[in-house]
């Protein structure tokens, strides 16, 4: 197991390309689920230097707090509210560039200014968890943080 995680490169596609491999080395070997996520959880919080990063766990009708690095945050949000319950009811990748404009956000930190939250499947193509990504700056996030990020969770869904 790594014990830290170093960073390289000046875009954030190569910072995006020296974190992954470090993150799969991180779990490799480890079978705890929440041991790892908690590891990934820092390794992008102080790897690319986010605002605030952690999941949330599907639980019946909610989504449930899980492992996260950052402020204290909401602990539990409804089916299709805000970004992470969209994100989960549209089985899909939403990318916020201004959380004020989106409709119905849920402002757990009046500091988070753009985000991106992305679900993670179980086996059954059921959502199993998002990953929600906080910036304190407006339009932080991009497609490369998409098509990076949609890498984690194929690695998050494996654990």
């Amino acid at each position: 197991m790594a014990e830290s995680v170093i960073i390289s490169g000046i875009t954030k596609k190569e910072k995006y390309e020296s974190l992954l491999p470090q993150i799969k080395a991180l779990i490799e070997g480890e079978r705890d689920f929440i041991a790892n996520l908690s590891n990934i959880m820092s390794a992008l919080k102080f790897g690319m230097n986010f605002f605030w990063v952690g999941v949330y766990f599907v639980k019946e009708t909610e989504l449930v707090l899980g492992p996260f690095q950052g402020p204290v945050a909401c602990t539990r949000i409804a089916l299709g509210k805000g970004v992470c319950g969209t994100a989960w009811k549209e089985k899909r990748t939403i990318v916020v560039e201004d959380v004020d404009q989106f409709p119905g956000h849920i402002a757990c930190s009046s500091l988070s200014k753009s985000e991106i939250v992305l679900p993670a499947f179980d086996k059954n193509g059921n959502v199993m968890l998002v990953l929600d990504i906080d910036s304190d700056q407006l339009a932080t996030f991009d497609q490369t943080d998409s098509i990076y990020l949609e890498q984690l969770m194929r690695l998050i869904e494996k654990l």
